[in-house]
């Protein structure tokens, strides 16, 4: 083992490194740009390479995009890759607070030990691990998703039924397009451009990031707090807090192992149980989701702890893990390494040098973070929303464009970002719809799966519910689902016991009552939800059975939620919406800016186009007035981005970007 620690810490290797984990952070920091991404662009340059330092690199760079995706998720309250999405819960209010720079310090703090962890498990428990990962079959995989989804009650703190709601809306839209179980299409109502299904990352952009343009844009008030006094990484308060926290960076580091062995599972699954897991035992203040470290440091944990959990079913068993998995096996089939039992022993100086070499990426992963985290920190809490709201929002169409090449992809992205930001506004948490389009997918294939199997075999209930790994996820689910209600079934044992004090009980008995009005918005939103559970029901009555079965299923679940959260109103009176003021102008001139850029990069070129786009949501930010020389140095310096990134993704990552009659 000395001779392999070496081997992984030579100059060249260390390099390596260094470089691919920064080159990871910077890339998997842009919202859609994942690590899928970050791994794939670069593997051309390991072609040359001897197999130990080209797997250290592909590892160094998966880490650090793994990682880099926590900074726009505090920052922006935009996943910078899926397996961030945790992240956002609690870090952007940690943001909104001021104490963004402990965030970002905490969110590395807890990837270093995530990593170190899964690179622990790659060393030690490799084989057991792979052997455990093939006994998930697809049933198991269904009530993995169903769990993903139970942390709906984790996040619907405002209205639970209205967050059931929403991951319905999200499941059925992830069936747009081609049916993965029987290659029917369903849901296009024949357009071309749904043919291929909606693209998960730019619906992720769409749904979490256009919305916070169009507040950003309503609102008088800055982005972020900025700090009265430059505090610097404030490790030692990190340091605190992960100590605090050791019980749940454990238990999450070991959640991201054990569902990165899972092949397909992902960094974005294993960050949303984690953070469940967190929150369900959590008794500390503030409360989740509303700027708790915890839930930092359960999701960014898990999410690298799946680098090495995933690298665990890629070389034992030649079965990738997660997608960046893929790519990396593809690129060791380039060199001629043939991953399978036998790799430990045949090709031992390989694996094991690249596990070590997996550690030394993980451990410079910290003064790399830090370093990065807080330029980043500082840009974007002093960067004027002029400035802030163009480049970001360019960064959202080119990302969300790079992903499959397409502009409509760009076009979704806008459309569902203000579906997302209506939605909000009605009450409708977009988180629970991000859960259900990530989960939807995984369910669907896995439910028809066990169907057919339990179907065949004349025993579909024994299918889904006879298998004991099934029944402890099964568990799990309903402990997860109902452990937010226990405190209020709780208090209202209590108030009957006269142990709850009088002005507490009475405060608990009192409803917050609406106007009527507020009762026809609510009604509206409801009602939108509920038709569009009667299209699914509609159109899946063309469809074949294997493709119908799902989406009607859950078309016809949202459409009993939908009764159930109109009933609820009506007897409650009480409303959950977002009233937050703002000018109205200029929330509709972001969607609308988007839109003409979009509509103009065929014939202007992605960089003009993405000035004049920028040009309409710089006058739709500012709030104060400019002289000509400050909106000139202002106008310049967003151009100057935007070109930086238009040839970077062109030149650098090989993005075909459209070419128009300008640039």
């Amino acid at each position: 083992m000395f001779e392999y620690i070496l081997a992984a810490f030579t100059p060249l290797n260390i390099l390596l490194a260094l470089g691919g984990v920064a080159a990871g952070t910077i890339i998997g920091s842009v919202p859609g740009l994942t690590a899928t991404m970050a791994v794939a662009v670069l593997v051309p340059l390991t072609f040359g390479m001897p197999p130990e330092s080209a797997l250290i690199l592909l590892g160094a760079i998966y880490t650090g995009a793994i990682y880099g995706g926590a900074y726009a998720a505090i920052l922006l309250n935009t996943p910078g890759t899926p397996s961030a999405i945790g992240t956002t819960f609690d870090g952007y209010p940690m943001a909104k607070k001021g104490d963004g720079d402990l965030a970002v310090s905490v969110a590395c703090l807890s990837s270093l030990v995530g990593g170190l962890v899964g690179a622990g498990a790659l060393l030690l428990l490799a084989p057991p691990l792979a052997e455990a990962a093939l006994a998930f079959g697809p049933v198991e995989y269904f009530w993995l998703a169903i769990f993903g989804l139970s942390l709906i009650a984790a996040l619907s703190t405002r209205d639970f039924l209205k967050g059931l709601i929403g991951a319905c809306f999200g499941i059925l839209v992830a069936m747009i397009g081609i049916s993965e179980t029987s290659a029917e299409v369903r849901f296009t109502f024949g357009s071309q451009t749904l043919l291929g299904g909606i693209e998960t990352v730019s619906a992720l952009i769409g749904l979490y990031c256009v919305p916070v343009l169009i507040e950003l844009a309503a609102r008088r008030d800055r982005h972020l707090k900025e700090p009265e006094e430059t505090r610097g990484f404030r490790l030692p308060e990190a340091i605190r807090t992960l100590l605090r926290e050791k019980v749940n960076v454990l238990k999450s580091s070991a959640i991201g192992t054990l569902v990165g062995a899972l092949p397909g599972a992902g960094g974005s699954i294993a960050g949303l149980v984690a953070y469940s897991e967190a929150r369900r035992t959590s008794r500390g203040e503030p409360a989740y989701g509303q700027g708790n470290p915890g839930g930092i440091v359960a999701t960014e944990s898990a999410n690298n702890a799946t680098v090495g959990g995933g690298f665990i079913p890629t070389l034992v068993l030649g079965i990738p893990g997660t997608p960046p998995d893929a790519v990396i096996l593809g690129a060791l089939l380039v060199q001629g390494v043939r991953t399978g039992p036998t790799l430990f022993s045949d090709g031992s100086s390989i694996v094991y040098t690249f596990i070590f070499g997996l550690f030394l990426a993980t451990l410079l992963m910290l003064p790399v973070g830090l370093l990065i985290g807080r330029f980043a920190y500082r840009t974007i809490v002093r960067a004027p929303k002029a400035g802030l709201v163009p480049v970001v929002a360019f960064m959202t169409v080119i990302g969300s464009f790079a992903i499959r090449n397409s502009l409509a992809d760009v076009g979704i992205m806008v459309v569902l970002g203000v579906v997302g930001w209506v939605a909000n506004r009605r009450g409708f948490s977009v988180s629970p719809i991000v859960l259900g389009l990530i989960l939807g997918r995984i369910a669907e294939e896995g439910f028809v799966q066990s169907w057919t199997i339990g179907d065949a075999m004349g025993n579909v209930w024994g299918q889904f519910f006879g298998r004991p790994l099934s029944l402890v996820i099964i568990a799990l689910t309903l402990l997860s689902f109902l452990y937010p209600f226990f405190p209020a079934l709780r208090q209202r044992f209590l108030r009957r016991q006269g142990k709850t004090a009088p002005d507490e009980a009475a405060q608990d008995r009192i409803p917050d009552r609406s106007d009527t009005r507020a009762m026809i918005r609510d009604f509206t939103g409801i009602g939108a939800m509920a038709t569009v559970a009667v299209v699914v029901i509609w159109q899946a009555a063309s469809l074949n059975p294997e493709a119908a079965v799902f989406p009607r299923t859950i078309a016809t679940g949202m459409l009993v939620l939908c009764g159930l959260a109109a009933l609820e109103t009506v007897l409650t009176r009480r409303v959950v919406e977002d009233r937050s003021s703002g000018s109205a102008l200029r929330r509709v001139s972001v969607p609308v800016s988007l839109g003409i850029g979009v509509a103009l990069v065929p014939v202007l070129g992605f960089a003009a186009a993405g000035i004049v786009m920028a040009i309409g949501l710089m006058l739709a930010a500012e709030h104060d007035r400019r002289s000509a020389r400050s909106w000139a140095v202002l106008a310049l310096g967003v151009a100057a981005v935007i070109f930086a990134f238009t040839l970077g993704f062109r030149d650098l990552l090989s993005v075909p970007l459209p070419r128009g009659m300008l640039f």
